[in-house]
């Protein structure tokens, strides 16, 4: 279960979860300054969440290690669900947050947009064909599992398209490049908001 730490103003949050697959600790502080410490046996996975974290400006610490022995998919499915969840609990009552983003990242050839609502809404959509089915050991179906996953647990609404490219990790790389920069966006505190960014008066 995620515990939330704020400490200065600043939004963070932990986590450890062991499961008969994983074992993972997880710390994420949304007010970062791009600082990852990354221990995971994906180590393509590693280079994407390193993106993310410094793209964000976010910091993030994984030690995760799962049973990789099969496949990578019970690692990334459940660090997804761990970022998720210390996302939410971070967040608290999201009470002065922009909410929204749309951001789109080059990374050469490759083009993708990530748009992102803090709604308390879980849904993902995603539009992505990669050339290739894997990235070195890496399986490209894994970055769909672990958006889906992050969405449902951090509850927000997440749309990401990828509108072309022909290398598969210049794709993927500009996935979690404009994911972590979305994110920034959208969680960041807007002085002229009162209270949260909703009619309804809750997130």
């Amino acid at each position: 279960m995620a515990e939330q730490d704020i400490q200065n103003g600043g939004r963070r949050s932990e986590i450890a979860r062991k499961t008969n697959e994983t074992d993972i600790r997880l710390a994420f502080n949304v007010d970062g300054e791009g600082i990852s410490e990354l221990e995971t046996d994906v180590p393509f996975f590693n280079h994407m969440l390193d993106l993310f974290t410094k793209h964000g400006q976010f910091d993030l610490r994984v030690d995760a290690r799962g049973d990789v022995e099969i496949d990578d998919h019970h690692t990334v499915e459940d660090i997804g669900i761990c970022l998720g969840q210390t996302l939410r609990e971070a967040l608290g009552d999201k009470k002065g947050i922009k909410r929204y983003a749309n951001v789109f990242v080059p990374m050469d050839e490759a083009l993708a947009q990530v748009a992102i609502d803090i709604s308390n809404r879980p849904h993902l959509e995603y539009r992505a064909q990669f050339p290739s089915a894997t990235v070195g050991s890496f399986t490209t179906e894994l970055v769909h599992e672990f958006l889906w996953k992050f969405a449902l647990e951090a509850r927000i609404t997440l749309h990401v398209i990828v509108h072309y490219g022909h290398n598969t990790h210049h794709m993927v790389e500009a996935v979690f490049k404009a994911l972590g920069r979305a994110l920034d966006e959208a969680t960041s505190i807007d002085p002229r908001v009162k209270g949260v960014p909703s009619t309804k008066g809750v997130l």
